[in-house]
């Protein structure tokens, strides 16, 4: 004789959605809001020296110097992004120019010479080629402050010291490196099939190059000009020492010129800092689409 089958009768105080709802859907949803809150906390974190960088701008010298200080202006000056383009101590007009000359053509050099190297070095095989990658790599470890006095040295010969070209060319030289090795992941990762069967099509090898493989590995392309410009634009030490004339030296050169032994005008170093920022920050509200639709293209079949 079989015993009888127990059945246990569901609460009834127990609402419908809240047995609708699976108790993973809640931890997910419990899980997504911990990690936004973390990702809100250390981004408020990183943005708090660019806050207080923003606001010391818009205060006067007197102000910024009170003690205790304060966070937010009590009198505003919004005057000091107008009087610092007018300040005897350095031509900011000409060094502004002199930043974006210098970061646009070596960036514009660093792709042209990377982009055709690393393809070369992921599709061809040659004697060396690990020991090239690897001396490409071991390239990064020197910075041009530790050259500048051969560097000094050729320009001098080549009839271009303190000029614009000189720390194009070194500013180019030495973010290659970086260039090429990381396209050159890049392209190594294009599956080859997809070569061939253009090259099938007619297809040269330029063709291929320009029509095919760069629009694959444009995540790739966008990491570089973001790496090589923002290296650009912030290299201090070998435009401290090879340009001399004022009107030929960089932001970043020019603001310490505000900063002397006895006396710092900090309204216009916290001013000049923010425009400094800026070119930055819209280079990657315009390329962050497109390097995120680059990253997730081919993600779903």
């Amino acid at each position: 004789m079989s015993a009888p089958t127990a059945t246990t009768a569901s609460d009834p105080t127990e609402s419908p959605a809240a047995q609708a709802v699976p108790p993973v859907r809640t931890k997910r949803a419990r899980r997504r809001w911990d990690l936004t809150l973390v990702g809100i906390v250390i981004a408020v974190i990183f943005l708090i020296p660019y806050i207080v960088m923003v606001l010391g701008s818009l205060k006067p010298r007197s102000e910024i110097l009170r003690i205790p200080a304060t966070y937010l202006p009590h009198q505003w000056s919004p005057g000091n992004y107008a009087s610092m383009w007018q300040t005897p101590e350095t031509p900011l007009p000409f060094n502004m120019v002199s930043t974006i000359v210098i970061s646009v053509c070596a960036t514009l050099i660093v792709l042209a010479v990377a982009i055709p190297a690393a393809y070369y070095t992921a599709r061809r095989r040659f004697p060396g080629k690990l020991a090239f990658l690897g001396l490409v790599l071991v390239t990064q470890m020197l910075q041009p402050v530790v050259l500048v006095t051969g560097l000094i040295r050729e320009f001098f010969a080549l009839g271009i010291n303190d000029t614009w070209l000189a720390m194009i060319l070194v500013n180019a030289a030495f973010n290659l490196s970086f260039a090429v090795w990381i396209l050159h992941s890049f392209f190594a990762s294009v599956p080859v099939e997809i070569e061939e069967a253009a090259q099938l099509d007619g297809l040269n090898r330029i063709q291929i190059l320009t029509r095919v493989s760069l629009p694959l590995v444009w995540p790739g392309i966008v990491t570089a000009t973001i790496f090589a410009f923002v290296s650009c634009w912030n290299e201090f030490a070998a435009s401290l020492v090879i340009l001399r004339t004022p009107e030929n030296q960089p932001l970043s050169v020019a603001l310490t010129k505000f900063i002397g032994q006895y006396d710092t005008a900090w309204q216009y170093v916290f001013a000049i800092s923010t425009v400094g920022v800026v070119p930055v920050v819209i280079l990657f509200a315009f390329i962050e689409k497109r390097l995120v639709a680059g990253l997730t293209a081919g993600s779903v079949k």
